[in-house]
């Protein structure tokens, strides 16, 4: 008897040690795993986003970010032919989120666009707009020489190109073998001689509007969100006149970026043309019916 207290007293003492080791390695592997977790590697993306989606990409930046700690989105937003340039140039960026395919077939064309990354995410609309109780008698486009001042994005910036190629749709300007390269000059002329200021991007010539510096601009419907008991729709400019305001993303070729920050840049891009940003989008009065 003595000798099975003995024995049931040993396997006692083993089974708890067993469970201790066993609880000791479940310990070392949560904290193996926490440490894997904190130690995925922090990193920072360069997005470089075309300046009507400024707002819209602060918010999906936040969700992502909520998920990926680890990732530090920074956000270049500009004219999309600025962008253009200052990749160009050197400026180390992971993606470009263009408010037209011009740029992006340019930066294509330059081999910096990661093969197999391009994607069309959004389209956008042209409108005219001014201020709540303006008084304002322009109605659209077709009636622009009425307006006392006009803000208007330079023919390099999308919403300025797009609203030059409605013009000439209209038969206010004429034609040309590059209608983006319509002066400003040229505008005001052919609306006899109305104010024009120039401005370079959009939310430039929004705020332009809305501080009351113009009594009219042109921007995208996007850019309206949020300032919806400031500003008056007075036309949603026609696809049939300015063509779709398609938005591309890609990847850029970044040979300065490692491993973390390539894996995050291509995972942020996912998640920008996800079903979940979708929704985002169209909350901020985008088009995400785009092919």
């Amino acid at each position: 008897m003595k000798f099975k207290r003995i024995t049931a007293v040993l396997l006692a003492a083993g089974m708890m040690l067993g469970l201790a080791a066993c609880g000791n390695t479940e310990k070392e592997n949560e904290k193996k795993s926490a440490n894997e977790k904190e130690a995925k590697q922090e990193t920072e993306i360069q997005v470089f986003i075309a300046a009507s989606l400024n707002t819209v990409m602060e918010d999906l930046a936040q969700k992502y970010e909520k998920e990926h700690p680890n990732v530090k989105i920074t956000f270049n937003a500009d004219s999309s032919g600025t962008l253009l340039t200052q990749i160009q140039e050197g400026y180390e960026c992971d993606l470009f989120f263009s408010a037209a395919q011009k740029q992006m077939d340019m930066l294509e064309a330059d081999g910096l666009v990661v093969a197999g990354t391009r994607a069309n995410v959004v389209n956008n609309q042209v409108v005219v707009l001014t201020l709540k109780d303006s008084g304002t008698k322009v109605t659209g486009l077709s009636n622009l020489k009425d307006a006392k001042s006009i803000a208007l994005a330079g023919g390099s910036v999308p919403v300025g190109k797009y609203t030059r190629e409605a013009l000439v749709n209209l038969g206010i300007l004429e034609k040309t073998t590059d209608n983006s390269k319509i002066t400003t000059e040229q505008i005001s002329e052919a609306l006899g001689g109305v104010e024009i200021s120039e401005q370079d991007n959009v939310s430039k010539v929004l705020m332009a509007v809305t501080q009351g510096a113009c009594e009219v601009g042109t921007t995208y419907y996007s850019d309206t969100y949020g300032y919806e008991d400031q500003v008056k729709i007075l036309e949603k400019v026609s696809y049939d006149l300015t063509g779709n305001v398609i938005y591309p993303v890609c990847r850029v070729v970044n040979k300065e970026a490692d491993e973390a920050q390539t894996e995050a840049a291509e995972d942020f891009r996912k998640f920008i043309i996800s079903d979940e940003a979708k929704e985002v989008f169209e909350s901020y009065y985008f088009d995400t019916d785009v092919e």
